[in-house]
C-alpha cells in the first residue's frame, strides 16, 4: 500500500533541492564567468579621486555626454579650486552637494573662491545628439519619463529617437550639476550625486557630469542637514574636502586599479536577464521587468572580486 504522507513528505524535502536546482545564477556567479575583455579601465584623465576625512570618493566623468562642463572640472581640480571646500548639504532621498559654502544663499558672496582659468558659465549640455557610434544597450521594458533607455559607455542614458537626442540619468551615484536659476549658470564649482530614488525630474533640467565608482556610502551615509533643502545649520557640521585630484596626475603607485564592466558585454546583458526573470528558493516569482535605475555597472579592482 502506498504511504501518500511518505510520498508527499519526499516531494516537499525535495523542493529545495530543485528550486536550487533551477534557481537564476547570482550576480556574484556571473561576474565570476566574465571575461578580461568584459571589462574596462577608465581614462585617467576621466577619474577624479576626492579625498574626505572618512575616505576617498572615486568619479568617473562623463565627457562625451557633458564634455564642456568635463573638461571645466578638469581645470577647476587642476588649480586645486576644490580643495579645502565642503560638502555643503545632504538631503534625504534626494542628494549630497558640495562646493563652496559662500555660494550658499547666506554665504558671504565677497569670499568666493576664484574659479581662475574656468568658465563661470557653460551651455547647459542637458542633452546631446544620439551618436549611433557610441555603444548602445537598451533595456526592453520601457519608461515612464523618455521612449527608450538603456546604456552607454556604463552610464544609465535616455532617448528619444523623434527629436534625435539622449541624455543622461539621475539614477542613484550619478553626479551632477548644480546651477542657479539661469540655465547656462551649472559650471561644475558645485556638484552632487544623487543619494535617494531616482530624481527623474531633474532630467532634462539638470547636466550630469558623471556617476560615482566607489566611496558612495561616505556620501550617502552622512547627517541629513536640517535647513530646507538639507542645508547645514552650523559651519561645523560640514564635511571638509581634504582634496580632489585627476587620477591622471597622480602616480601609478598611488591610482585605485579600478575596473567597470562594459555595458555593452555578455555579461552584462546576462545581469539584465537576471534581474528581470531572476527567481530562487527566496524569490521564486520572477518580476519580468527592470527599471533603468535598478541595475549599474559592476565595479571592481583588478585582481579583485567584483562588486555587483
Amino acid at each position: 500500500m502506498i504511504n501518500h504522507l511518505t510520498i508527499a513528505l519526499a516531494l516537499v524535502a525535495a523542493l529545495p533541492a530543485f528550486a536550487a536546482e533551477k534557481a537564476t545564477p547570482t550576480a556574484s556567479e556571473l561576474l565570476a564567468r566574465s571575461r578580461p575583455a568584459e571589462w574596462r579601465t577608465p581614462d585617467p584623465q576621466n577619474l577624479l579621486y576626492m579625498q574626505l576625512p572618512q575616505g576617498r570618493v572615486v568619479i568617473e566623468l562623463a565627457p562625451d555626454f557633458t564634455p564642456l562642463h568635463a573638461a571645466n572640472i578638469r581645470t577647476l581640480v587642476r588649480e586645486h579650486y576644490f580643495d579645502g571646500l565642503a560638502i555643503v548639504r545632504v538631503q534625504d532621498n534626494f542628494v549630497t552637494q558640495w562646493g563652496d559654502p559662500n555660494d550658499d544663499d547666506a554665504g558671504d558672496k565677497s569670499k568666493l573662491r576664484p574659479l581662475g582659468e574656468a568658465k563661470a558659465t557653460l551651455p547647459p549640455e542637458f542633452s546631446r545628439q544620439i551618436d549611433p557610434a557610441l555603444p548602445w544597450t537598451p533595456l526592453p521594458d520601457g519608461d515612464v519619463y523618455a521612449p527608450q533607455v538603456g546604456f552607454s559607455e556604463g552610464f544609465p542614458v535616455a532617448r528619444d529617437p523623434p527629436s534625435g537626442r539622449e541624455w543622461l540619468i539621475h539614477c542613484y551615484g550619478m553626479v551632477g550639476v548644480a546651477r542657479d536659476v539661469a540655465p547656462e549658470t551649472g559650471s561644475g564649482s558645485s556638484l552632487y550625486a544623487v543619494i535617494g530614488q531616482a530624481p527623474r525630474r531633474l532630467d532634462h533640467n539638470l547636466a550630469i557630469a558623471g556617476r560615482v565608482l566607489q566611496g558612495m556610502p561616505l556620501l550617502s551615509a552622512l547627517p541629513r542637514g536640517a535647513e530646507p533643502m538639507g542645508f547645514y545649520t552650523e559651519p561645523a557640521q560640514r564635511v571638509a574636502i581634504t582634496s580632489v585630484r585627476l587620477a591622471a596626475d597622480v602616480p601609478a603607485s598611488e591610482r585605485v586599479p579600478i575596473e567597470v564592466l562594459r555595458t555593452d558585454s555578455a555579461t552584462f546583458a546576462a545581469l539584465i536577464d537576471a534581474k528581470r526573470h531572476g527567481h530562487n528558493a527566496f524569490y521564486p516569482t520572477p518580476v519580468g521587468k527592470l527599471d533603468v535605475c535598478g541595475i549599474e555597472a559592476p565595479v571592481r579592482e583588478a585582481n579583485h572580486a567584483a562588486k555587483p
